[in-house]
C-alpha cells in the first residue's frame, strides 16, 4: 500500500507538473500572438503613411489634390478596419481598466470628427456649385460655341463674363461673405429664396456661406484642437497596465487627428485655421512619415493667401485658371483677331480639364467621407453594446 501511494502520489505531481508546463506554453504562444497582432498594425499604418508621404514630397504633382485626398481616406477606412479588429481580438481587455478609459478616449475624439465629415461634405457641394459656373463658361466660349463664321459675339463673351463673376462671389471667404448670417441652413441657397444681401453691389443670397448646415459659431479650427486635445504617447507603465493595447490607441489617435486636419485643410471648411499643436514620436515605424505629412500640409497653408477657399489642388487649378481667363476676356474688343481668339480657346481648355476632374473626382470623395462617418458611427455603437453586456 505504501510504494502504490508513493507511485500515486510521484504520478499526481508529473500530471500537474505537464498541465503547468502546458498552460505556460499556451500562454507563451497567446503572448506571441497578440505581440505579432500589436506589430501587424504598427507595420500596417507605417506603410500607408509612407505611402502617403512619398505622394506628398515636394515637387509631388498630386499632393491635396482629389485623388491624394481619396488616398488619405482610405488609408485612415484601412487602419480603423485594422484597429477594430484588433480591439475585436482582445474584448476582455478593452472592458477592463485602464485600456477601457483609453478607448472611450478615442471613440469621443472619433465622435467629434463627424462634424467635420459634415462640413466636408457641405464643401464637396459647394465646390460642385463652383463646377456649375465653370461650364457655363465652357458651354459660352468652347468649341461648340465658335461654330459661326463670325467667331465668338459680345453676347457670349457677356454671359462667360457674367459667370466667372458669380463665381468669384461663390469662391469669397466665409469670413467675408456671411459675416452678416447668424445661422446657416441648405435651404436659404435654394431657388425662389427671398434671402439676399448686398455687398460691393452684388447680391449674396447664393454665396457659399448659405449652403453650410453647421451653426455661425462652429469652427473646424477648433474642432481640430478638441480632437488633439491630451493626446500623448502612452507612458511604459500605461503600456505595461493595458498589455500593450496603449500604444494602438494611441496610434490611431495620430491617423484620425492627421486624417481630419488633411481633409478640412483641402476642402473648403468653416473657419479652417490649422494651428493646432501636432507632435509624435519619431520613434514609432510611423512617427517621421505622419510628421512629414503634417509639415508639408503646413508649408502648403503658408504659400497661400489667406482666405482661400481650401488647398485643395484643384481649388486651385480653378482659381489660376479664371484669374487668367477673366482678364483675358476684359482686355478683348470685338471683333477678335486669329491669335486672340486660339488664346482663349487655349485658357477655355484648361476650364475643360478642371470640369473633368472634379465631375470624375468629386463623387467618389463624398461616398468615402460618408463611409468614414459611418465608420465611425458603427464602431461607436458596437463599443457602447460591448460595455452594456460587460456591465451585465
Amino acid at each position: 500500500m505504501h510504494a502504490t501511494g508513493l507511485y500515486s502520489s510521484s504520478l499526481s505531481r508529473s500530471v500537474l507538473g505537464f498541465r503547468r508546463d502546458q498552460v505556460r506554453v499556451m500562454d507563451a504562444g497567446a503572448s506571441k500572438q497578440h505581440e505579432m497582432l500589436l506589430l501587424d498594425f504598427q507595420r500596417c499604418v507605417a506603410d500607408l503613411c509612407v505611402d502617403l508621404s512619398d505622394a506628398a514630397a515636394p515637387g509631388a504633382h498630386d499632393f491635396l489634390s482629389l485623388s491624394w485626398v481619396r488616398r488619405l481616406l482610405d488609408a485612415f477606412l484601412m487602419c480603423h478596419a485594422e484597429f477594430r479588429a484588433l480591439l475585436q481580438e482582445s474584448r476582455t481587455l478593452v472592458v477592463r481598466s485602464p485600456l477601457d478609459r483609453l478607448v472611450a478616449d478615442f471613440s469621443d475624439r472619433a465622435v467629434k470628427a463627424l462634424d467635420i465629415c459634415n462640413a466636408a461634405r457641405d464643401g464637396i457641394d459647394q465646390i460642385r456649385r463652383w463646377r456649375t459656373h465653370l461650364e457655363i463658361v465652357v458651354a459660352a466660349l468652347g468649341p461648340a460655341a465658335g461654330t459661326s463664321r463670325h467667331g465668338i459675339s459680345e453676347g457670349q463673351l457677356r454671359r462667360a463674363r457674367k459667370a466667372l463673376a458669380d463665381l468669384a462671389d461663390l469662391m469669397l471667404d466665409d469670413q467675408d461673405a456671411g459675416a452678416a448670417l447668424t445661422r446657416r441652413h441648405r435651404s436659404f441657397g435654394r431657388s425662389g429664396s427671398s434671402f439676399s444681401l448686398q455687398k460691393s453691389g452684388r447680391h449674396l443670397s447664393s454665396l457659399r456661406s448659405l449652403s453650410w448646415s453647421v451653426s455661425r459659431p462652429w469652427s473646424a479650427s477648433r474642432l481640430l484642437q478638441a480632437i488633439g486635445s491630451n493626446v500623448a504617447a502612452p507612458r511604459s507603465h500605461e503600456v505595461v497596465a493595458t498589455a500593450g493595447f496603449a500604444v494602438p490607441v494611441y496610434t490611431m489617435s495620430a491617423v484620425l487627428l492627421l486624417t481630419m486636419r488633411a481633409l478640412v485643410a483641402a476642402i473648403p471648411c468653416q473657419d479652417r485655421g490649422l494651428q493646432v499643436h501636432f507632435s509624435v514620436p519619431r520613434t514609432f515605424a510611423w512617427g517621421a512619415p505622419m510628421t512629414s505629412l503634417h509639415e508639408r500640409i503646413m508649408e502648403e497653408s503658408r504659400k497661400v493667401r489667406k482666405g482661400r477657399a481650401g488647398l485643395l489642388k484643384e481649388i486651385q487649378q480653378i482659381e489660376r485658371c479664371t484669374h487668367r481667363l477673366t482678364e483675358q476676356i476684359e482686355s478683348i474688343r470685338l471683333p477678335m483677331s486669329a491669335e486672340e481668339e486660339k488664346g482663349l480657346r487655349q485658357r477655355v481648355e484648361e476650364l475643360v480639364q478642371v470640369c473633368d476632374a472634379l465631375k470624375e473626382g468629386l463623387d467618389p470623395l463624398e461616398r468615402q467621407v460618408r463611409e468614414v462617418f459611418l465608420r465611425i458611427v458603427r464602431s461607436r455603437t458596437a463599443g457602447l453594446d460591448c460595455l452594456s453586456r460587460a456591465a451585465q
